[in-house]
């Protein structure tokens, strides 16, 4: 096994095991300070239980994966990417760690509002779009998969950028509502995104990317069903904007919405929702949204969609591989 073999297996083991032993730690933490989940009552009712239990366990992904990511990229002689992708990690995980302690502060589930939250994410969008568009020393072109040409944006670009974040971010926030989901689905995610890059000389990205996965793994030993902590906001928005800013230190943007198609979906399914709601005076066209909601009221348990949408992401990601 080459050096940068066991730096990545070093590195995702690294992830891990913080995650592990931080999520350990943190649940009666933050059960002796009654940092509890407000469970919205237009949600399911079989969620109500689930009030109370310790939220804002994005903390101990976070950590496990900006010092594993920093500390590799340091041995991999790339420490600029991991810098990158780390500080998406925190900055968009700041976010969430506001929204998530206001959250629990007011003893409802009202923390930021959508406007403040959006302002906040677009603010650090356009840093990071700025970032890769001056400053990165990259082209403003957009690789485009299966057809294999680069389309260069020009001024549009920034736009898309910001665009590309926010939607990915707010997918990922909308993914995480059941026991291990958005936990799961980002595993195989990221396991996929790390077979799209290996091999190109993005030691950085590589290694945020199996950071993210030993993450994902040490986080779900406490996150499966039952779960005995959630991530919150904190966890989904530091996911959201790490994976987007780490796809466009690579150039595999446009990957996103192919293999995150569960993100993409969580998110039309919400759209498309409100939209048919206002259209038809008040007729839904899904049981309840965002749409893991919908196949959990049609009698599959929350086990049963995680492994569906697993299923999903890793099919989707295989057929991808393929073809890009």
């Amino acid at each position: 096994m080459d050096r940068e073999l066991i730096n990545i297996f070093m590195t995702g083991l690294l992830s891990f095991l913080i995650t592990f032993l931080v999520t350990k730690k943190l649940i009666p933490v933050l059960k002796r300070k009654s940092f509890g989940q407000n469970i919205r009552t237009e949600g399911p009712q079989s969620h109500l239980s689930k009030s109370g239990t310790p939220s804002m366990g994005g903390i101990a992904i976070i950590a496990g994966t900006v010092v594993a990511t920093i500390i590799g990229g340091i041995s991999g002689m790339d420490i600029e990417s991991a810098i990158v992708c780390s500080a998406a990690f925190v900055l968009f995980g700041l976010i969430g760690a506001i929204d998530d302690y206001l959250n629990i502060a007011r003893g409802k589930n009202e923390g930021l509002t959508p406007k403040q939250k959006l302002f906040l994410q677009l603010i650090f969008a356009l840093g990071f779009a700025v970032y890769f568009a001056c400053f990165r020393g990259v082209s403003t072109a957009m690789y485009i998969p299966f057809i294999k040409i680069n389309l260069d944006l020009g001024i549009l670009y920034i736009p898309f950028v910001v665009f590309t974040i926010l939607a990915m971010t707010n997918g990922v926030n909308l993914t995480d509502g059941l026991d291990g989901l958005a936990s799961s689905v980002t595993l195989i995610f990221s396991l996929c995104m790390l077979t799209f890059i290996r091999g190109i000389g993005a030691i950085g990205t590589e290694l945020f990317f199996i950071a993210l996965v030993g993450a994902c793994i040490g986080f779900l030993c406490f996150n499966k069903k039952p779960a005995k902590i959630f991530m919150g906001d904190t966890g989904s928005l530091a996911i959201g904007g790490g994976i987007t800013v780490a796809a466009f230190t690579v150039n595999m943007e446009l990957l996103l919405p192919l293999v995150g198609i569960i993100f993409v979906c969580e998110t039309v399914s919400v759209i498309i929702q409100v939209s048919y709601f206002k259209i038809t005076k008040g007729k839904r066209l899904f049981r309840m949204t965002p749409i893991h909601h919908h196949f959990e009221l049609g009698g599959m348990s929350e086990s049963k969609v995680v492994c569906m949408f697993g299923a999903i992401t890793l099919a989707v990601g295989v057929f991808v591989l393929f073809l890009a």
